[in-house]
């Protein structure tokens, strides 16, 4: 089994920072890559930012220049650190690691989500 498990979640005023640790274990082979995504109620759930091994990122235009992923292939964790929050960052994060088994091909594997809530 592959446990992936976020944590750093939480509430925070307007132009606060928080950080999100993604961990990733189990029966894992490989990972590709790691992101990290979000959803509020009512929306679909959406890239915020997503990073390959070899340590290219992408991010959602609503987050450049404020939030940065990062990841240690080793630990195989991924972290977001969100700076200058806005109200509209509000939503429940998960972690999303794109990984292979043994006798199985690559596939979706998903945290259960931490919420973070910005105040205004």
């Amino acid at each position: 089994q592959v446990q992936v498990v976020e944590s750093g979640g939480g509430l925070v005023q307007a132009g606060g920072s928080l950080r999100l640790s993604c961990a990733v274990s189990g029966s894992i082979l490989s990972v590709g890559v790691m992101g990290w995504y979000r959803q509020s109620p009512g929306k679909q759930r959406e890239l915020v930012a997503k990073m390959t091994g070899a340590g290219t990122p992408t991010y959602a235009d609503s987050v450049k220049g404020r939030f940065t992923i990062s990841r240690d292939n080793a630990k195989v964790t991924a972290d977001l650190q969100m700076n200058n929050l806005k109200p509209e960052d509000t939503a429940v994060y998960y972690c999303n690691a794109w990984g292979r088994v043994l006798h199985r091909d690559y596939q979706d594997y998903w945290g259960q989500g931490t919420q973070v809530t910005v105040s205004s």
